[in-house]
C-alpha cells in the first residue's frame, strides 16, 4: 500500500480551510492507503505562540481529527515532537541541502513579511523539517493545498539528493531510500478567506470559521463578509467577499442555491442577507455531526489518551526502522 503523510500545525482549532484542504483528503485516503496523520507542534513554534496553551492546542487537534472521521484502526496518529526521529532526520537532511534554496522559497519570504520581528532559524529550516516529516515514513502522497507545492518540491529535491549520495548501488549502500512525495489534490484545496483577501488562515483574524463554531457564531462571521451593492450584474467576481461566498456554496454542495443566487447576481436582484443565511445553514448542517462526535470524545478523555498512546508507539517503530537505514547509509552505524 502507498504511504500517506499529512500534518497540521498546532496553532489553534481546525477551521474550514483545514477541513476541506487537508482533513477531507485524509478521510478519502484512510480506506485505501497506509496513512500517518500528525499534529506538527514543532512547526507551530516557528511563529509567535503561547507556550502555556501549546499542549492543549495539540490535544484539541487530535480530538478534531477523530471527530472529523479519522479512524485509528485505519490510520496512524502522531504528535510530531513525541517522535524524536523527526528532528534527527531533519538535521541529517539539512547537511545536504543548500541554504540559498531555502531563502528563495516564497513561503519563507511571506512569513518574514508577516512576522518581521520573529524571523528565526526554525522558519528558514521549516521546509527541511517538513521534508523529514514525510520522508521519515517514506510517504508517497501528501494531501495539502496547491500553496504547499514549493515545499513538496523541496522534499523531492532532498529525496533525490539523498538517494544520489547514499542510496545508489555504486556507493555500495543499496537501493534508493526515499520516494519522491506527490501532492494529493483535495476538492477544497483553496478555501478563500472571509475577508475576501487570500485564503482562510488561523493567523488572520476574521478570515475563518472554526469547525467548533455554533450556529450563531457562523451567522455572525458570514454576516461580516464584505459585499457590494448587489446592483453590479454580469459575471460573478473572481475575488473579494462575494467571490468567497460563492466558492463556499460550491464547497458545501449547495448547487441549486448557487445557481439561484448566480442568476440573481446577473439580474442585479441579489440579496446578500438571504445568501448568507442559506450558506450559514449549509455550513452548520455539515458541522453539526462533527460537533456532536467531538462532545462525545471530550466526555471520554481516557479513550483519547489511549488512542494517542497507541499511535505514538506505532509511529515510533516505523520511524526507527527508517532511521536505522539512514544511519547505516550515512556512516553512523
Amino acid at each position: 500500500m502507498k504511504r500517506v503523510y499529512s500534518g497540521i500545525r498546532a496553532t489553534g482549532r481546525l477551521h474550514l480551510g483545514n477541513y476541506f484542504g487537508a482533513v477531507k483528503g485524509m478521510l478519502a485516503l484512510q480506506d485505501t492507503y497506509d496513512c500517518i496523520f500528525s499534529v506538527v507542534d514543532l512547526h507551530a513554534i516557528t511563529t509567535p505562540y503561547a507556550p502555556s496553551s501549546l499542549q492543549n492546542s495539540v490535544r484539541e487537534i487530535i480530538i478534531d481529527f477523530l471527530a472529523a472521521g479519522l479512524d485509528p484502526k485505519k490510520c496512524h496518529l502522531e504528535i510530531q515532537s513525541k517522535i524524536p526521529q523527526h528532528t534527527e532526520l531533519a538535521y541529517l537532511l539539512s547537511t545536504i541541502y543548500p541554504v540559498s534554496r531555502l531563502e528563495d522559497l516564497p513561503t519563507y519570504k511571506d512569513k518574514k513579511a508577516q512576522y518581521p520581528k520573529y524571523v528565526n532559524m526554525g522558519l528558514l529550516y521549516y521546509p527541511v523539517l517538513m521534508a523529514a516529516d514525510v520522508l521519515l515514513y517514506k510517504g508517497e502522497l501528501v494531501p495539502v493545498g496547491i500553496d504547499q507545492e514549493p515545499h513538496l518540491e523541496v522534499m523531492r529535491e532532498i529525496a533525490r539528493k539523498f538517494n544520489s549520495m547514499f542510496g545508489h548501488p555504486s556507493t555500495g549502500s543499496g537501493s534508493s531510500t526515499f520516494p519522491e512525495p506527490q501532492r494529493f489534490k483535495t476538492e477544497g484545496e483553496y478555501v478563500p478567506s472571509l475577508t475576501g483577501k487570500g485564503k482562510m488562515s488561523k493567523t488572520v483574524d476574521g478570515s475563518y470559521i472554526n469547525l467548533t463554531d455554533d450556529l450563531a457564531v457562523i451567522k455572525k462571521k458570514l454576516a461580516a463578509v464584505p459585499t457590494d451593492s448587489g446592483t453590479i450584474g454580469g459575471d460573478l467576481p473572481k475575488e473579494g467577499g462575494v467571490a468567497s461566498l460563492f466558492v463556499m456554496m460550491k464547497l458545501f454542495k449547495q448547487e441549486n442555491e448557487y445557481r439561484k443566487f448566480e442568476n440573481d447576481y446577473k439580474n442585479k436582484t441579489i440579496r446578500y442577507s438571504e445568501l448568507k443565511e442559506v450558506l450559514t445553514q449549509g455550513v452548520y448542517k455539515e458541522l453539526k455531526p462533527f460537533q456532536e462526535k467531538r462532545k462525545t470524545l471530550l466526555d471520554n478523555p481516557s479513550l483519547v489518551d489511549s488512542i494517542i498512546a497507541d499511535g505514538q508507539k506505532e509511529c515510533m517503530e516505523m520511524a526507527e526502522e527508517t532511521m536505522k537505514e539512514v544511519r547505516q547509509k550515512m556512516g553512523f552505524a
